[in-house]
């Protein structure tokens, strides 16, 4: 079924005046300023590849597969590491996808998304990693514009030969009274027009695909897109669930699709996989929101400033022991965060700038801090069995448990 993509965007009425040597610095501040990543319509479709390692420009989210890892580079690919050992993981080969931000794998078959586009690989040899299928105009394309940005310049974009496959963003002076005096309407764009015994890899609490047994979920903004994968080379594109708005995250637990939104979160019965039924929602004020769930509590982390609407940024514990009617449980404040994950009595949350931390979770009523990393900045977090990954700002962390607490064991430069 082909699907057109509406991403909202600010528009700017008019141009920046730049600053100059007369001016009064005072009338200037600083601004997150994002522009668009382009590639031409001809190269996209074969613009799939596998290179040498690269270095990473922005890292996005984090998918652990057997002995490796997977790094996003928002909206270019996909970074492979081998972490045979974790005290010394090693970089060996980029996989170019343009518009790519979400993975999933499973039984060596990689899954991803390149803007509308569904891409199935063989990495079964990941010194061969060979592209097997390009389902087209399967996904509404998850290139959304970056929230933490103040001004989008778009302009220049020539959309009859050019697609937008992502954004990058970079910190630029300009005058006060400029960006006070813009009006902001919104504009749509259509970026991409033209089991058993199975093995599944691990994604994290940011994760907008989610492998359950023969079915990958793949959110959007406003939906659940299904696939079968029972051929694993050959996805059945199934009829989508419409699941709310403003969706951004998805979590597996059980039977249930528990899915993060700016608006709260809604909770889906998978017991007949192919077309997920609503169950309940918690709602919350506007924020951006993932989520995680163990036992007969959802933890959820939200995020206030800038386009996420909320001023205030916290962690929300929800009981949904009655998975009719979640209530909240208790909530503790937050400067900035972002991904979370839960392992056995612990809970780990990447609060941004301010760090990792770690909790004992055991009284989720009076959580007891037991680490907190504080001069890393943070993004999301996955907890294997063995250790636990995190990444942000460009950097893989990897951690080891100790009975109470964790201790940093490796770190590698991206």
């Amino acid at each position: 079924m082909k699907k057109h993509l509406l991403l909202f965007l600010f528009v700017l009425p008019m141009a920046f005046i730049s600053c100059d040597d007369t001016d009064d610095d005072s009338q200037f501040a600083d601004y997150l300023v994002a522009r668009p990543i382009t590639i031409s319509k001809a190269g996209f479709k074969s613009s799939v590849d596998i290179v040498a390692p690269l270095p990473v420009e922005e890292s996005g989210k984090i998918y652990a597969y057997k002995n490796y890892i997977f790094v996003n580079d928002k909206y270019r690919g996909i970074h492979v590491l081998d972490n045979t050992d974790p005290k010394a993981p090693q970089k060996i080969a980029f996989i170019k996808i343009p518009g790519n931000v979400d993975i999933s794998v499973k039984d060596d078959h990689l899954f991803a998304d390149s803007l509308n586009d569904l891409v199935v690989l063989d990495i079964s040899e990941i010194s061969g990693i060979k592209m097997l299928n390009r389902m087209e105009n399967v996904l509404a394309g998850n290139v959304f514009w970056p929230a933490e940005a103040d001004i989008f310049e778009w302009q220049d974009v020539d959309y009859d030969k050019e697609i937008v496959v992502g954004w990058t963003s970079k910190t630029e002076r300009r005058r006060i009274q400029d960006y006070e005096d813009l009006f902001l309407r919104e504009a749509d764009f259509a970026l991409a027009k033209s089991a058993q015994g199975s093995t599944i890899g691990q994604g994290g609490s940011m994760a907008r695909f989610k492998i359950v047994d023969n079915y990958l979920y793949a959110v959007d903004s406003h939906n659940i897109n299904i696939f079968d994968i029972s051929n694993l080379e050959y996805p059945k594109d199934l009829e989508d669930v419409h699941a709310g708005f403003d969706i951004e995250t998805i979590f597996n637990y059980g039977q249930y699709l528990f899915l993060g939104s700016m608006r709260g979160m809604y909770i889906y019965d998978i017991s007949n996989p192919e077309t997920p039924t609503f169950v309940s929602e918690f709602q919350h004020g506007t924020a951006c929101d993932p989520v995680v769930v163990d036992d007969d509590y959802a933890y959820v982390t939200l995020r206030g400033g800038n386009w996420c609407g909320a001023t205030e940024s916290g962690l929300f514990i929800v009981d949904i022991s009655n998975i009719s009617k979640p209530e909240l449980k208790s909530q503790y404040p937050m400067d900035g965060p972002y991904g979370l994950g839960v392992k056995g009595d612990k809970l780990f949350v990447c609060d941004g700038d301010s760090g990792l931390k770690v909790y004992d979770k055991t009284d989720v009523e009076n959580l007891n801090m037991l680490n907190h990393f504080k001069d890393v900045v943070t993004f999301d977090v996955i907890p294997l069995d063995q250790n636990l990954l995190m990444v942000g700002d460009r950097t893989l962390f990897q951690y080891e448990y100790l009975e109470n607490e964790i201790k940093l064991m490796s770190v590698i430069e991206l």
